[in-house]
């Protein structure tokens, strides 16, 4: 199973629609056995190590750096389904 946590500054709307963007894109991609949970960056930093992959803006995802062994995908734009899609495909080869 692979486990995906995004976040966002404030771990309200923004974190919620990559979530929904990164199980569809996941789907397309062929992974059927995931597990994806949404949260704040601040809440991210304390979860972090408990997940394969993290998703959040490029502005936000190096405050992660060093709390995970997972990968840490940041995106320029949150609602670029292809861009979700081509770095999730990247991370999971």
């Amino acid at each position: 199973m692979v486990k995906v946590l995004t976040a966002c500054g404030n771990g309200m709307g923004s974190s919620m629609v990559i979530k929904m963007k990164v199980e569809n894109a996941l789907r397309q991609l062929g992974v059927t056995d995931f597990q994806s949970n949404s949260c704040s960056i601040g809440e991210a930093k304390g979860l972090a190590s408990g997940y394969d992959i993290i998703v959040a803006s490029n502005h936000l995802i190096h405050e992660l750096d060093g709390r995970t062994t997972g990968k840490l995908v940041g995106l320029d734009n949150l609602m670029d389904d292809n861009e979700i899609k081509t770095k999730l495909s990247e991370v999971l080869a």
